[in-house]
């Protein structure tokens, strides 16, 4: 038995394709499943606009996960019966002063000096696509193979997919803690229930390093941070944006099935997720600024996540140590602060992949556990 701890896209994605492979899997959530920083996503699947200077290491990763998003919707829709569509229309990275300008002139010289496709727009030229941006807008940066897609209607169709597959979900129920014995998993204790489990896959977001035993001596470097949205109604006929647009204070995403998604505060709270009036004031300021016409629409819904993230900003995925020894049959997959929707095709497969093969796939090798262990 194989048992996973936590249920947002990567933990779901994981137990997806160990189910499929015909493996016995289970996953337990603390909560409902895929309601935490998962359900409060964007769905941003834009690593050329959001990649920023010290995550060279990590780009590749973005990339090639990226890149694996057409198979995953495809498999998914096809173990689902739930179609999901990936916008086609690109993304976009916007000024709206001198300042802004100046930033967006910075980040693409160096971009394009690691050779991401991006293309440098006039404010005119902005406008032209998304005529209903503010008349302020001096510049722009466009992706056209970044994307986006709705993160809640994958979440949905995940659950359906590892249930279909043979897996079980357990709402709910939280972890209290892993056992170990002579080097490796025996099990796991829930609800004061013991089960047993020849593999644990800690995938917990921002609660990984929180599971008590082993994992209290481990001290996995991992944090909250938080982020508040929020969604307004926007009538699938005279929907404002095509594409996703980016700015340095803000960004907006237009969801066909939901609104206009504006986000995300970036937050040092703790575990605090409580939605603020700060936090609302400053994302309607920004969002109207860039985009006069929300200012007239409903708000349909406000909402906070707990981003996991790790001393680097960097996932942390493979197997663990203690005492400088594989503790056989746990693997983490967590910390992957604001990338959790773009990298869950790549950690599903790579995590699916060391446990089902025994060895690592090369891509996540520079993001194991391991890392740290040197920095101490």
């Amino acid at each position: 038995m194989i048992s996973i701890i936590g249920a947002g896209i990567c933990g779901l994605s994981i137990g997806w394709y160990l189910a499929k492979a015909g493996k016995k899997v289970q996953i337990f959530d603390q909560g409902k499943a895929g309601q935490k920083a998962s359900w409060a996503s964007a769905g941003m699947l834009a690593s050329n606009i959001e990649s920023e200077p010290g995550e060279e290491k990590l780009l590749p990763l973005l990339l090639e996960s990226r890149s694996l998003w057409g198979e995953f919707t495809k498999a998914l829709e096809k173990d689902s019966s739930i179609p999901i569509s990936i916008s086609a229309n690109g993304t976009l990275a916007v000024a709206l002063n001198s300042d802004d300008k100046k930033i967006i002139e910075h980040a693409f010289e160096y971009k394009k000096s690691l050779g991401l496709d991006l293309e440098l727009l006039s404010g005119k030229e902005v406008r032209k696509m998304e005529p209903h941006l503010s008349p302020k807008v001096c510049l722009g940066m466009y992706s056209l193979s970044d994307s986006f897609i709705d993160s809640r209607l994958v979440l949905k169709a995940l659950k359906i997919a590892f249930s279909n597959a043979g897996g079980r979900l357990h709402e709910n129920s939280k972890i209290e803690e892993v056992l170990i014995k002579n080097g490796g998993v025996k099990g796991v204790i829930s609800n004061g229930k013991k089960i047993s489990s020849s593999f644990v896959v800690i995938a917990a977001g921002a609660w990984s390093g929180k599971i008590k035993g082993i994992l209290e001596k481990i001290q996995l470097p991992i944090r909250p941070v938080k982020g508040q949205m929020l969604l307004v109604r926007m009538q699938k006929s005279n929907l404002f944006l095509k594409h996703a647009v980016w700015s340095p204070r803000v960004y907006l995403v237009p969801k066909p099935d939901l609104g206009l998604y504006i986000g995300a505060t970036v937050e040092e709270k703790n575990f605090d997720d409580k939605i603020t009036a700060g936090g609302m004031h400053d994302l309607l300021r920004f969002s109207c600024e860039l985009l006069p016409g929300i200012y007239d629409l409903e708000i349909t819904e406000m909402s906070s996540g707990l981003r996991p993230t790790s001393r680097d900003d960097a996932p942390i995925l493979g197997p663990l140590k203690f005492d400088n020894k594989i503790i056989e049959g746990l693997t983490v997959a967590t910390g992957h602060h604001r990338n959790g929707i773009l990298l869950a095709p790549i950690t599903a497969k790579s995590i699916s992949h060391y446990i089902l093969e025994g060895e690592l796939l090369k891509c996540i090798e520079p993001f194991g556990f391991d890392r740290f262990l040197q920095n101490t």
